[in-house]
């Protein structure tokens, strides 16, 4: 993923609600969210080039997410796909915290990155590339190619959005959450982020949902866990083109097995 947006326990009805999207150059094969033929339990995307994904939730309640944290000065091009380390969790039985705690030490092989892991009840966050491990505590939280909560203005204005959305909404709607996933304004120059990268990548990068002919947004992903422990699963898959190529929905209860 590339921008992601989290409200942890701030709905009635929802544990969790989660939009995201996921942005990536056009010409990388990736299979839409589905459950995996070899892992049944396991509702996912895939990057059909190193078999791993950005985000994905289990029967069982496991949810993972990964971001890269964007610094091309430091980028290894020969660095293991940071996608294995939502596979490994998801397909894994290790308490969230556990498996954060067992991977630090080895982070630091893979290029930066942001991970949200976590069980129906608990979500953590944790980057090489800064901050320890963290507890998602209760309200509205973003995350993109920074640190959580890093105050980037389409991170902001996806926050506000969502935590405006679910203070007014009973069921806050797909197509509403879609609708904020959605938004193109680029940001003014002078509130741009430095990260490295050249100024016109920089505007570029800076909206919400992103498009130019070679990368843009290529899905966008949405999860509600309800106080019931029902998962509802929602994803738009775009190619080059501004309205989704296709939809897919799952709806599933938790299993405690």
């Amino acid at each position: 993923m590339c921008l992601l947006v989290l409200a942890v326990n701030a709905h009635p009805d929802y544990k969790l609600i989660v939009a995201g999207n996921r942005d990536e150059y056009y010409d990388r094969p990736a299979a839409r969210a589905a459950f995996w033929e070899e892992a049944p339990h396991l509702l996912a995307g895939k990057d059909l080039r190193h078999n791993g994904t950005w985000f994905g939730v289990t029967r069982q309640g496991r949810i993972g997410a990964v971001t890269s944290y964007r610094d091309p000065a430091s980028f290894r091009a020969q660095a293991p796909t940071r996608g294995e380390l939502i596979t490994k969790f998801l397909l894994g039985r290790q308490d969230p915290l556990d498996y954060l705690n067992e991977l630090a030490p080895a982070a630091e092989k893979y290029n930066g990155f942001n991970l949200i892991a976590g069980v129906k009840d608990r979500l953590y966050w944790y980057s090489n590339s800064g901050g320890q491990i963290r507890l998602l505590e209760p309200g509205i939280h973003g995350l993109s190619n920074k640190l959580l909560d890093t105050p980037w203005p389409k991170t902001v204005r996806a926050r506000v959005a969502l935590g405006r959305l679910i203070s007014k909404e009973k069921y806050p709607s797909p197509g509403k959450l879609f609708q904020i996933l959605q938004d193109r304004t680029p940001v003014d120059d002078r509130q741009l982020p430095h990260t490295g990268v050249p100024l016109e990548w920089e505007r570029l990068l800076s909206s919400i949902f992103i498009e130019s002919p070679t990368y843009g947004t290529r899905s966008s992903t949405l999860l509600y866990l309800g106080q019931d422990d029902r998962i509802s699963f929602h994803e738009n898959t775009f190619d080059k083109k501004p309205n989704p190529v296709s939809s897919v929905k799952f709806d599933f209860q938790i299993t405690h097995t």
